[in-house]
């Protein structure tokens, strides 16, 4: 380890303030620097939920995604765009750490599940102490809002990208018990069909905003085929045999 600074990935939670852990509050007391991803001209949903919990005297430092939807994520001008915006990222981030530093990076939900935050771990993490702080994941602040079991007993629970294939999609959702599928948005219509086609359809829910004010759910046989917002979510409840 090459400097006296620490990194802490912090996890915020699905977006209701009150779902910040205690330990999450503590490492935001202590952090010289605090870093969060977010769109260009946004700060993000991790900055707002911990507003109120910084430091008067800490350094924010913004990580600016240089694109998001504007190219194909299987686009290789998308890859390489992502790939040197991780690359400086961690630079900036490692900047803090080399001159002693406390670095607080904010991640939505869980550091380690689907977030961000990963990629700066793995370029800093064997060279800077670190601590990985979990966040209530979106899927769990959402099944519990909506009042949803999702599985029981020998279910297995199965955690799907919507940007999936269509046919693959229908393919593990008809061989699980239970399922959420994630990265919503554009994918709707695809989701739902894949859903409808797996025999799925009954039951499933969808949630948007999870644990949020302006939150709303519904049936997913419901929902209209409009592009999902950013922060939304299906599930597929599995415990058949529930009473």
């Amino acid at each position: 380890m090459n400097g006296t600074g620490r990194l802490i990935g912090v996890g915020t939670g699905p977006g209701d303030p009150e779902l910040l852990t205690l330990k999450a509050v503590r490492a935001l007391g202590e952090a010289d620097v605090v870093a969060h991803f977010a769109k260009r001209g946004n700060n993000g949903n991790a900055r707002r939920t911990v507003d109120g919990h910084l430091r008067p005297d800490v350094i924010e430092l913004p990580l600016l995604y240089p694109v998001t939807i504007e190219i194909e994520k299987d686009h290789d001008a998308y890859k390489a765009a992502i790939l040197r915006f991780y690359e400086e990222s961690a630079a900036m981030v490692e900047g803090h750490l080399a001159a002693g530093r406390t670095v607080a990076v904010l991640s939505e939900g869980d550091p380690l599940f689907y977030g961000s935050y990963m990629h700066l771990h793995v370029r800093l993490a064997q060279r800077f102490p670190t601590e990985v702080i979990p966040g209530v994941t979106a899927m769990s602040g959402c099944w519990s809002q909506a009042g949803l079991p999702i599985v029981q007993g020998d279910d297995v629970l199965t955690v799907l990208p919507g940007t999936m294939d269509e046919k693959e999609l229908a393919r593990r959702l008809a061989d699980t018990q239970a399922a959420v599928i994630m990265k919503i948005g554009r994918n709707l219509p695809k989701i739902r069909r894949a859903v409808e086609a797996a025999g799925r359809l009954e039951g499933a829910v969808y949630v948007e905003r999870g644990t949020m004010e302006n939150t709303a759910s519904m049936p997913l046989a419901g929902r209209q085929d409009s592009p999902a917002p950013y922060f939304s979510i299906v599930l597929v409840p599995g415990w058949d045999a529930r009473p």
